[in-house]
């Protein structure tokens, strides 16, 4: 389904099956830490917006020729060591290296995790007159992964305190913590309806996406959604609008209205920030307003984020 990252088995006994697959990054020109934090992460913010954290992992990897022994004994160290961390038990998966394969994609990874069948939420849960609640910052994985490709010429044109800024948000791309904090805060199905990880197309798309996924609308106010005074001007310099580009790291969340004020306030104890944004409609619209004024967003599923990067690589940029 549109908008549904995690599909539900039931396996009898009023418990399901939640599985999560998504493609595994290798970069290295960034590293092998960071390319297995990326693997790692982007796979469990999926499973995490049900609610629970994911239990077991299979990895299927399609290596390149060249990559060293070396550099994969990193990179499959740093999976191992992410998933012990975070308590998932890889059980299996594929490891093998392909001729032609020069793809920052390294192959594909699966999660797993089981759960009471009436806790389970999915990001089609959404009700009318829901609250949009928002964690940390829009922009924040596309800011930080451009500093990390191009920080010679951001800290040539913007410092290198907005650099070194913008580059250590990638080590808070997870919205697991979050995940586990609204779960046990708000009672699921109830006070908490549903959420969906930002990903491609900002928190505008994925709140575009959690809402047609549940024949909902929405009003979201767009100078209430928090931009990172980094993230802003590492998009800026990029010509990238922050609320449409892959946010890793932000989560959001339905919250029935009354609710609100427990969670982000549960959150911010916690040191993680979070923002009412809007509401969900029961109208199929969807509302965008700014400075007062009222307009219909238009969204086609398209990221600006790539096509940003390569210009700025066709440009010479380092």
């Amino acid at each position: 389904m549109y908008g549904v990252d995690t599909s539900i088995v039931d396996i009898g006994n009023d418990m399901v099956l939640c599985i999560s697959s998504d493609p595994l990054s290798l970069i290295p020109s960034m590293g092998m830490e960071v390319s297995a934090w990326l693997s790692v992460h982007l796979l469990a913010n999926d499973m995490c917006t049900t609610g629970f954290a994911p239990q077991y992992a299979q990895f299927v990897l399609n290596l390149p020729p060249e990559l060293s022994r070396e550099d994969f004994q990193k990179y499959w160290g740093h999976i191992h060591t992410l998933c012990d961390k975070l308590n998932i038990a890889i059980t299996g998966g594929h490891t093998g290296q392909i001729y032609g394969q020069n793809s920052t994609i390294s192959g594909g990874g699966t999660m797993f995790l089981t759960a009471p069948k009436n806790e389970v939420l999915l990001s089609n849960g959404a009700k009318a007159g829901d609250s949009i609640i928002m964690t940390k910052s829009a922009a924040i994985s596309s800011s930080s992964l451009l500093a990390r490709a191009f920080p010679k010429t951001i800290i040539s044109k913007l410092g290198k305190a907005i650099h070194e800024k913008a580059a250590d948000q990638f080590w808070k791309i997870s919205v697991l913590e979050e995940s586990q904090i609204a779960r046990k805060t708000l009672q699921s199905n109830q006070e908490l309806n549903a959420m969906h990880d930002v990903t491609e197309g900002g928190v505008l798309g994925a709140c575009y996406e959690m809402s047609v996924a549940s024949g909902l609308g929405f009003e979201i106010d767009q100078d209430k959604i928090p931009v990172a005074e980094e993230a802003r001007r590492v998009m800026e310099l990029f010509e990238i609008d922050p609320l449409y580009c892959i946010g890793s790291g932000c989560m959001v969340m339905s919250v029935r209205p009354g609710a609100e004020r427990k969670l982000i306030n549960a959150l911010e104890k916690k040191g993680i920030p979070a923002t009412s944004i809007g509401r969900f409609t029961a109208q199929e619209d969807h509302l965008l307003f700014e400075k007062g004024k009222s307009k219909k967003l238009e969204f086609y599923g398209e990221d600006p984020y790539w096509a940003a990067f390569f210009n700025a690589y066709l440009k010479g940029w380092k």
